[in-house]
């Protein structure tokens, strides 16, 4: 595979499984340098580190509360101090609780908003004065197609929505700086956050999709290497929907 990133280093929160992996292992196959964060999968962050330096790039497991500003400022600085410049940063982190409204605490409610959407502000605004002082910087926010649909639960739902109207507005606030900030919205990937869904619920779900299959971690990890380099270099503040055609025929 041809290193488009070499001597790059991305930053990926929620790294060391589903999506943030295949994207940790797409990005470094490319060349380029991964600092990762993982909050409770820290056997799961070791295994993934191994495969990364594998790859022959630098690479780093961080133990990070996404939720906590001073966490992640910790860690970005960390990861200047060990791999220099960061050029990209990928919006991973995020969690999922399977309320309706009526059902949902104050505590899940805050717990899922400071997570989802507190996240990619804590991570964003660590990097973005770097960014514009260098005139260069890639934001790729990982949102839902359930964002997009009216889907549910509300807690993740209003969460994800906020982060799609964030990447437009920062996408404007930056444009000038040559930094690009695009969302994928994912459809039904096959990741941890659907193995509850039982074999009738699957198999329903996967005849209500065009292309006849759930997505795979690398079908977004490859749009998100797109992102990354500079073969996107005129896209920015778009949200693309990756998901089988599935939104088409609702």
């Amino acid at each position: 595979m041809k290193k488009i990133f070499k001597n790059k280093t991305v930053i990926i929160s929620g790294g060391s499984t589903g999506i943030g992996r295949a994207v940790a292992l797409h990005l470094a196959q490319a060349g380029a340098n991964i600092s990762f964060s993982y909050f409770k999968s820290k056997y799961q962050a070791e295994v993934l580190r191994k495969e990364l330096c594998a790859l022959k790039i630098k690479t780093k497991a961080y133990h990070v509360d996404i939720k906590s500003f001073e966490s992640v400022s910790k860690w970005v600085q960390a990861s200047k101090r060990y791999f220099g410049e960061i050029d990209a940063v990928i919006n991973n982190a995020g969690i999922f609780e399977p309320y309706a409204l009526a059902f949902t605490s104050k505590y899940t409610w805050k717990k899922v908003i400071d997570t989802n959407l507190g996240g990619v502000f804590n991570l964003s605004q660590s990097v973005i004065t770097d960014f514009m002082k260098r005139k260069k910087g890639v934001i790729i926010n990982i949102v839902s197609l359930n964002a997009i649909i009216g889907g549910s639960p509300t807690n993740y739902v209003a969460s994800k929505s906020g982060i799609i109207g964030f990447t437009k507005s920062l996408a404007r606030e930056v444009s000038k700086y040559n930094i690009r900030v695009n969302a994928i919205a994912p459809g039904y990937i096959d990741t941890e956050m659907i193995k509850h869904f039982n074999q009738d619920h699957r198999r329903a779900l996967i005849s209500s999709i065009p292309l006849g299959r759930l997505g795979y971690p690398d079908d977004v990890a490859k749009l998100v290497k797109f992102l990354v380099s500079n073969e996107s270099s005129y896209i920015t503040g778009q949200t693309i929907i990756i998901d089988g055609g599935f939104s088409m025929v609702l």
